[in-house]
């Protein structure tokens, strides 16, 4: 009997053994990650400086996307010609290189590039069809005076964005933010973007998908087959991807393909079309007001005011974008309002220097830091150099300038679904079994969606007489970020606060220490002026 029993028990420790290593092997939930891991050099930590200057020229690049595409649709119907293009291009390039270096030394100190928003592209042609330039016969006259209305708008809209920047009122509306608001909210800074993706690459769609093809190749591909030991091609997939399609378009407009093709195709797809080589002065240095002193219109203004409150709302997208990417941990609500202030002085200087656009914080170049995985500041700061470096010798940087444009809308759909994907990430703080947050995230993504498509169709449809306060609705309600993240802000300040288990379900609780900029010791680390500058500047 003793020995049965000893049997018994000893098949018992078998079973339980057994049942502990089945236990053992049962698949774990991935750990939260404040920081995002896998980053080679985040926000402090620089790369060598050979790499560093490739991945800088590499932000250059993809800055001039923004940069051609906006003097490109809106110079030609001001008036202007090439020779006026390539000086609003160099212009632009020359404030958002200045721009971005003082964003990353004095603004949110992240390394996100500022350059031209396409938000306002909405007031800035209702500037543009205003029947008071009509009345002008001479294109260089009309050009000049609708550039200095411009002016004046952008230099009314930047005070609004350096008020509520400096004084901290961004602050105390970034405050209520959880991280159930800002997935909606950073999801769409990159998906509401998708119209200058696809759709702009299909306008050479042979140019275009080659390119896009070559990218993800190189980027998600290549490394299975050749093994890089010191050269890393993913890091630079851009500059290989624009070198090949550039080529194949290049051969292509010298194979006559396109002779008998359509005008919008020509200028699409073949690299001689740009104009800006023959245009651009082999030195150019941009002055403020060199088109004479800005002009004001009340309704203007007021159609630009909405535009810079909407890039505020883009621009905060990037922001947690890039602080993700950075591997940095989110960003307290004091340096966003900060780096909103310093937004307005960007709005400013392109006002001040007679830029068509104002200044936002780039959506796809924060995207390249996820492809490179090199959320270095010194980099960006070293494409702010390359931008102000080009925009001086105009000629070298037309060349850059004349890249295709579908090229560049196939980056963007690279890029623009990175920046998504960080909004996405956020979702790791939330509870998702719960129906409370099911519904918030549902009912603001479909919103997000729904309701800028039927403003946009209300625009295409009816803009040709409407005034600026039909202007004021369609920039804030076309705009998926901005839709959304109201929907999800409202919805989640009604809903998901009721009591403290809602607040855990929609991550508030982990989020809070985030909330006040000494919270965390290591908001100092990442976030902190230089010189001593917070001494006289306290982050709140």
């Amino acid at each position: 009997m003793a020995q049965n029993e000893g049997g018994d028990g000893g098949r018992d420790n078998k079973k339980s053994q057994s049942k502990d290593a089945k236990q053992e092997q049962l698949p774990v939930a991935h750990p939260v990650k404040e920081q995002l891991p896998g980053v080679q050099y985040c926000i402090n930590s620089p790369p060598p400086w050979p790499e560093a200057i490739l991945l800088g020229f590499q932000h250059y690049i993809l800055t001039l996307g923004m940069t051609v595409l906006v003097p490109t649709i809106v110079v030609p119907q001001m008036g202007g010609t090439n020779v006026e293009k390539a000086k609003m291009i160099q212009n632009m390039l020359f404030v958002s290189g200045l721009s971005t270096f003082l964003q990353s030394l004095f603004g949110t100190r992240l390394p996100t590039v500022v350059g031209g928003s396409y938000t306002y592209m909405i007031p800035i042609m209702s500037v543009v069809q205003a029947s008071r330039y009509s009345s002008y016969s001479d294109p260089y006259e009309r050009f000049t005076m609708t550039v200095r209305g411009i002016q004046g708008a952008l230099i009314i809209c930047s005070c609004f964005q350096m008020v509520i920047g400096f004084l901290g009122l961004w602050r105390n509306a970034v405050r209520f933010l959880s991280p159930l608001c800002v997935v909606p909210y950073v999801t769409f800074t990159g998906l509401g973007l998708y119209h200058l993706g696809f759709p702009m690459l299909a306008s050479c769609v042979e140019v275009g998908l080659p390119a896009l093809t070559v990218m993800v190749f190189i980027s998600q591909y290549l490394h299975r087959y050749i093994s890089p030991k010191k050269f890393k091609f993913d890091q630079f997939a851009v500059l290989f991807s624009i070198a090949i399609a550039w080529l194949l378009a290049q051969l292509l407009t010298s194979s006559t393909m396109y002779n008998n093709k359509p005008e919008s195709t020509q200028n699409s797809c073949r690299t001689d079309r740009a104009g800006l080589i023959t245009s651009a002065p082999w030195v150019y240095f941009p002055y403020p007001f060199q088109w004479g002193s800005p002009t004001f219109n009340y309704g203007d203004t007021f159609a630009m005011l909405a535009a810079s409150f909407v890039s505020l709302f883009d621009s905060t997208g990037t922001f947690y974008a890039a602080a993700r990417y950075g591997s940095a941990t989110p960003v307290p609500p004091s340096v966003i309002s900060r780096g909103a202030g310093w937004l307005g002085v960007a709005s400013l200087l392109n006002g001040m220097f007679g830029s068509l656009t104002g200044s936002a914080a780039s959506v796809e170049n924060a995207g390249l830091l996820a492809l490179t995985r090199v959320g270095s500041r010194r980099v960006i700061q070293i494409s702010a150099g390359f931008m102000i470096f080009f925009s001086v010798f105009g000629k070298f940087g037309a060349v850059f300038a004349s890249i295709p444009l579908p090229i560049i809308a196939a980056l963007y759909c690279v890029f623009f679904g990175y920046v998504s994907s960080a909004g996405l990430g956020f979702l790791q703080f939330c509870n998702l079994n719960s129906f409370r947050t099911k519904f918030v995230l549902g009912f603001s993504f479909f919103l997000g969606v729904s309701i800028p498509q039927y403003f946009k169709e209300y625009y295409q449809v009816k803009h040709e007489h409407a005034g600026w306060f039909n202007d004021v609705l369609i920039v804030i309600f076309a705009s998926h970020t901005t839709v959304a993240a109201l929907v999800a802000f409202i919805l989640d300040l009604t809903l998901a606060r009721e009591d403290d288990a809602a607040s855990d379900d929609s991550g508030l609780k982990w989020w809070e220490k985030f909330s006040i900029y000494g919270s965390d010791v290591r908001s100092n680390e990442f976030y902190g002026l230089p010189c001593r500058l917070n001494e006289l500047f306290p982050a709140l």
